[in-house]
């Protein structure tokens, strides 16, 4: 079992040990504060961690944190500052108030439950719900609160009782805040955009269709300028992504083959002295 936290700065060598021998989700789910020092994001959002991270605060103009208890309120300077400025333009509009749901862990890493991503501080879920009855400012009532899906009951479209314009502009917004690389969304809600945005629609090509996301949108950040350790994904194809590549959400498809599933791959090896760190 990993040692307690108290133990790490006494036992520096009993830790590596435990780095070296450790699967790196224990070690990233262990570890509860993030490193001091200049901010890095390190690897890939799916195998990476985050130094000198930032835990954003439980409220702020036009958003609020939900699910406190999971503690995975920390990421990169660039991501806090990102969702506070998307906050207060939410305001400031009078569209709601942003319910952020997890960043990432203090320090990054695989998480033990939800994502396989969120491991480099640059990623976020930014729920759709913007119907304020259904959520509660006390710190406990936010932990047992799930944000409502957009898709109607049978899964094929949106449930138009819940889905708005208001949806369109947070989207908007989130899309051309200037850190923003690509944003994911289920299929149905990027199909929803492209059938109903005309003029001015180049926002357009960082909205990507993904699995799930029918309840929040997953917002992620480029890499840092001046970050070497980051590796970015690549880039999105050219266009506003309504054209075939949108219709293959659509078309059926055979099963999977049943593959076993493939090694997690080690840690980056400069995660290993973050993880290290006091």
């Amino acid at each position: 079992m990993l040692p307690p936290l108290a133990a790490r700065s006494a036992g520096r060598a009993i830790l590596l040990s435990s780095i070296l021998s450790l699967p790196a989700l224990a070690l990233a789910s262990a570890v509860t504060k993030p490193t001091t020092g200049v901010p890095r994001a390190i690897g890939q959002t799916s195998n990476g961690c985050i130094a000198g991270a930032v835990a954003l605060p439980k409220d702020g103009t036009g958003y609020m944190v939900m699910h406190l208890e999971r503690r995975r309120y920390f990421g990169h300077p660039d991501l806090i500052a990102t969702l506070q400025d998307l906050g207060g333009q939410m305001q400031k509009r009078g569209i709601g108030r942003l319910q952020i749901g997890d960043l990432a862990q203090a320090r990054g890493g695989p998480m033990p439950t939800g994502h396989r991503s969120h491991q480099t501080g640059l990623d976020v879920d930014v729920w759709f719900n913007l119907d304020p009855r259904i959520y509660s400012d006390a710190d406990a009532l936010r932990a047992n609160v799930n944000a409502p899906s957009m898709l109607a009951s049978d899964g094929k479209g949106l449930n138009r009782g819940l889905w708005s314009e208001h949806h369109v502009e947070m989207l908007e917004l989130a899309a051309h805040q200037p850190r923003v690389d690509r944003i994911f969304v289920n299929p149905w809600i990027k199909r929803e955009l492209c059938r109903t945005i005309h003029g001015k629609r180049d926002w357009l090509h960082k909205i990507r269709p993904w699995y799930y996301h029918d309840d929040h949108f997953h917002l992620r950040l480029a890499c840092p300028a001046g970050d070497p350790d980051c590796d970015d994904q690549d880039p999105i194809p050219q266009g506003d992504g309504c054209d075939a590549s949108l219709d293959w959400w659509f078309e059926p498809h055979p099963p999977a083959p049943a593959v076993p599933p493939a090694a997690k791959p080690p840690l980056p090896a400069a995660c290993a002295a973050v993880m290290d760190q006091p």
